[in-house]
């Protein structure tokens, strides 16, 4: 695939030009941050997709490269993850979501060829970064992304032994329902839509409720781990990253059940 070293420059000059980032999903409570790695959502998101039932997420050759795209559809943050990068006025952490648009670009990309062996999972990310990314159609500073990221698609698609488009986006809709299932519950979102996916997502305390019920009436008891600290404002982003460093790591528990009165699809 092409090395898009223009995107790596373009990173570099962004990433110098904001300091140090932070890409960790951040749970904000009302006296503690809790900071939670991407890849340990994404195996969160896949530890949520091998409970569901095959009524729902049915047996096929391609399954075992689905779960392995859930895995890993964030692989490409992994190494800005350990980044921190605070609010000028206020010394607030900021998270993975107020990143430039060429780190994100760049973590697209850095997460697509390490799948290259299981090409089918490789071209499932892809989409994955066409998907969630959307709204950037027409803008022009994310044309060559859109174009790059199509045609990597389409070769790992081809790559993987072809199927049709409509075939490969319905696999795509598992990615997406457990990105968003872990999402929801590393994130504490209230109510988390289906963006698409056919499943929405609701937090009640600890519990994660699915609707429609894809476990068939079984619960999932999870977990992840957190660095929690507590709300503060930092003087600085080596203030910062010395307390993040030494926070201790709490595993953050709940379950996961589906919505048994509403009627599955």
């Amino acid at each position: 695939m092409q090395a898009m070293s223009d995107w790596r420059l373009e990173y570099r000059v962004a990433w110098a030009n904001a300091s140090r980032r932070s890409f960790v999903i951040i749970r904000r409570l009302a006296s503690t941050l809790q900071l939670i790695t991407q890849p340990a959502h994404a195996a969160l998101a896949a530890r949520i997709m091998r409970a569901w039932s095959t009524s729902h997420f049915p047996e096929s050759p391609r399954k075992a490269s689905i779960l392995h795209a859930v895995e890993q559809h964030d692989c490409g943050w992994a190494v800005a993850d350990k980044e921190l990068v605070l609010e000028e006025t206020t010394g607030r952490l900021l998270d993975f979501t107020e990143v430039p648009d060429a780190v994100k670009r760049d973590t697209s990309t850095r997460g697509i060829e390490p799948l290259a062996s299981d090409p089918y999972a490789a071209a499932l990310c892809a989409q994955h970064r066409l998907h969630v990314y959307r709204r950037y159609v027409g803008n022009p500073e994310w044309t060559e992304f859109f174009a790059d990221m199509t045609t990597a698609r389409d070769s790992f698609l081809h790559a993987a032994g072809g199927g049709s488009l409509d075939e490969f986006l319905r696999d795509y809709w598992f990615v997406r329902a457990g990105d968003l299932a872990s999402l929801a519950f590393c994130n504490n979102w209230a109510d988390t839509p289906d963006d698409g996916c056919g499943y929405s997502f609701h937090m009640a305390g600890t519990s994660l409720t699915i609707v429609p019920d894809p476990l068939n009436g079984r619960s999932l008891d999870i977990a992840i781990d957190a660095r929690v600290i507590d709300h503060q404002r930092f003087a600085s982003v080596a203030d910062a990253r010395r307390i993040v460093e030494s926070a201790a790591v709490v595993p953050l528990k709940g379950q996961v059940q589906g919505d048994k009165d509403v009627m599955q699809r």
